[in-house]
């Protein structure tokens, strides 16, 4: 059996090589806030440091790819079908497509299974003659090997080595010189990045940072960043008359260190809300100015004026160095 009769069961649309695929990448296209409103915001959502994915437990997934979108697949030279792995490999530079977000990389090697049976598919298997292995087979995983490129209308994202969950639809990434770009925003991460485009986050892990266009910097072991919805992006233009980015909100799990021109505050972990650029740092927290220091529970950061703010924590106290020659500065 070729592979082009093996893809006619499954539930995509396939193209082969002779298809061209273009190396274009789509174009990316107040202190209102109170401080309450700020300082419940990392409890509100009671949010935890998320836990690393499960690169196995996919094939055990229920499936939901018959009540999703399609996936395009684009190659350039070979197509080779593995029988006995159930897999397929696309070589010479390759392309996935599904709704608007694309994949592209040196080679993709996507992952079959048996799929559950229904009426629907069978009477279109026998309706299109596709009755070989009973169309019982669909891609679970495409997996993406060197010079990992995803992206979509507002974010794209660079690795070594990719997975994309198609169950899911999560993208994660490996490799050295890892990023994920908005267009205000980069984050960087060293173990691996995760993308959820349904949900709107991605997580950074192991010395992870997001940087705005000003150079002020979020950095910590984990990040945890939340897009803006169609209804906050559509308020922000309205009320500002242009959007500040596609970011909403960015919370941190250890080792969090927020840097601006005039200070740096470190702390046990934090959320940071792009809108008025205000961060939270809470836990054994330290703000640095030069040689002064404040030592205390938590604070609050204005990311725009770079001024830390110090708040008395329950039980701790909060604590100063000042160095004389430098208290005006």
């Amino acid at each position: 059996m070729t592979i082009k009769t093996l893809f006619l069961l499954h539930p995509l649309l396939v193209k082969g090589h002779n298809q061209k695929m273009s190396p274009r990448i789509h174009s990316l296209r107040l202190f209102l806030f109170s401080l309450p409103l700020l300082l419940g915001s990392f409890s509100a959502h009671a949010e935890t440091a998320p836990k690393t994915p499960d690169q196995t437990e996919t094939k055990a997934a229920p499936a939901d790819q018959s009540h999703g979108e399609p996936i395009h697949l684009y190659w350039k030279q070979e197509e080779i079908y593995d029988h006995n792995k159930q897999t397929v490999t696309l070589t010479g530079g390759a392309r996935a497509v599904r709704g608007d977000v694309t994949l592209d990389a040196d080679m993709l090697v996507g992952y079959l299974r048996d799929k559950a049976p229904s009426a629907k598919t069978e009477q279109d298997d026998k309706k299109n003659g596709n009755d070989l292995m009973g169309g019982n087979m669909e891609l679970y995983r495409v997996e993406a090997i060197g010079h990992v490129h995803f992206y979509n209308q507002t974010s794209q994202g660079w690795g070594d080595h990719g997975i994309y969950d198609v169950d899911r639809a999560v993208i994660l990434l490996t490799g050295k010189h890892m990023k994920f770009t908005t267009p205000h925003q980069i984050m960087t991460a060293r173990d691996l990045v995760e993308y959820y485009p349904k949900e709107r986050i991605t997580i950074g892990r192991g010395d992870a940072s997001v940087t705005n266009d000003e150079g002020k910097r979020v950095i910590a072991d984990i990040l945890k960043s939340v897009g803006l919805s169609d209804a906050q992006k559509a308020q922000q233009q309205k009320e500002n008359g242009k959007s500040n980015g596609s970011l909403d909100r960015a919370y941190g799990w250890g080792h969090v260190v927020i840097k601006t021109d005039k200070q740096v505050a470190t702390g046990d972990r934090g959320v940071y809300l792009f809108g008025p650029e205000l961060a939270r740092v809470i836990g054994h927290v330290h703000i640095t100015q030069g040689q002064n220091q404040n030592n205390g529970s938590q604070a609050v950061v204005n990311m725009k004026t770079g001024i830390a703010t110090m708040l008395p924590g329950h039980d701790s106290p909060i604590q100063g160095l000042v160095v004389p020659n430098e208290a005006n500065q």
